[in-house]
């Protein structure tokens, strides 16, 4: 079993190799500059990569770009093997990353807690206090109400 820096050390490696080679060397047009390596990850025995990625776009390019990266699976590797020179190259899967998407539903809600705001702000602006402006007793306040119901 390898120790975590290792394991780091080697994730970081294989993610810099495959997007250099994304970006230069695979002519696939499935995946043009829209693909984005985000994050790796390398289990403890160095056999497995996980590669996240997200793709600028819609459906139709997700789907494309996954295409893409499962055709183009082998030369990544061979690309990544001979970048580390490991006894055994890990074997690599591709994941659509579903941050943005995550941010994106975030910020909607962000967005609807804002206008919510906004609309209770426009109510309450001519609102006055159902009792008095200060509820709360002060020191002073007692001898006053002592000396009226005398």
């Amino acid at each position: 079993m390898a120790d975590n820096a290792r394991a780091k050390r080697l994730a970081d490696l294989i993610r810099e190799v495959v997007a250099q080679k994304l970006l230069r060397g695979i002519k696939d047009p499935r995946l043009g500059s829209h693909v984005t390596i985000t994050d790796t990850r390398v289990t403890g025995d160095l056999r497995e990569a996980t590669v996240f990625y997200t793709v600028y776009g819609g459906d139709e390019e997700r789907a494309a770009a996954a295409a893409g990266l499962e055709s183009a699976k082998g030369v990544l590797r061979s690309a990544v093997g001979a970048a580390a020179g490991v006894k055994f190259t890990p074997t690599l899967t591709f994941v659509a990353d579903a941050l943005p998407d995550t941010a994106k539903t975030i910020d909607d809600l962000l967005d609807k807690a804002r206008q919510s705001d906004e609309k209770v702000r426009e109510v309450s602006a001519g609102a006055k206090y159902a009792g008095e402006a200060d509820p709360y007793r002060k020191p002073g306040d007692e001898d006053e109400t002592d000396d009226a119901a005398e």
